[in-house]
């Protein structure tokens, strides 16, 4: 089964980031900004009650504390620490999905740190440290630290594919800080293709093995709508499937 899921509730104070209310019904599942990338405690409530108005289910999206970044810079931060900041973060979110009767579906840690607990087994346990204390999924990728770390650690392992993001030929994603818009209907293709051959092609032409439990689409890309309700429509004979 194939599931859609979104980054989101990446606005701050007055500051807006992404079309929520837009991609809510097209998601089946939405990882929310903890305030240490985006967000704060008022959009945080927000976003966990458009969730629940629409069926969809939460889950959290902790990241380095890199609040001027976006958490798409890099630190050294050791894994005691890590594991601290992380639990600090989903607590929060828990805290208003508790308050809206909800649960917490999932931990996907966001940006700089979901790249480098791709690769930095230290990183990767400092987040299996944290999801020992929730007892929830982990979101990553394939064929990285995460499924090596995660699963031996003892929690389900979610093996994402990016919609909206290029892959390198080793299989890593490519991480801007900024999202550059995408053809609605390409992206939508490379998604089937996950789902049907496993693989997509990197930005040097070879083939990378992927594996698509969910597909993920930013809400910080600029058509982030238009790729969502493409992606969806392509996609919707996996939605469901055993």
């Amino acid at each position: 089964m194939t599931l859609i899921n979104c980054d989101m509730g990446e606005a701050f104070g007055l500051y807006k980031m992404g079309d929520d209310a837009g991609l809510m019904p097209l998601i089946d599942v939405a990882n929310v900004a903890c305030g240490f990338h985006a967000s704060d405690f008022n959009h945080m409530r927000k976003t966990v009650q458009l969730a629940k108005k629409h069926g969809v289910k939460v889950g959290a999206h902790p990241s380095l504390p890199d609040l001027q970044g976006f958490g798409r810079r890099e630190m050294k931060i050791g894994r005691e620490e890590l594991a601290n900041c992380i639990i600090y973060q989903v607590g929060a979110l828990k805290g208003f999905l508790d308050a809206e009767g909800m649960v917490l579906n999932h931990i996907k840690p966001h940006g700089s740190l979901y790249g480098m607990a791709a690769r930095m087994e230290e990183m990767a346990h400092a987040v299996c440290d944290a999801a020992d204390v929730f007892k929830v999924p982990l979101m990553g990728m394939i064929n990285t630290v995460h499924e090596k770390v995660y699963p031996a650690r003892g929690h389900r392992f979610i093996a994402e594919f990016y919609a909206d993001l290029d892959y390198r030929d080793d299989g890593s994603l490519i991480i801007t800080m900024e999202h550059d818009a995408k053809d609605p209907l390409a992206a939508a293709a490379l998604c089937v293709r996950a789902i049907r051959e496993g693989k997509v092609k990197g930005t040097g032409g070879k083939d990378v093995d992927v594996r698509a439990d969910a597909i993920c689409v930013h809400s910080d890309t600029p058509n982030a709508v238009e790729i969502a309700h493409a992606v969806r429509e392509a996609v919707r004979p996996y939605l469901d499937a055993a």
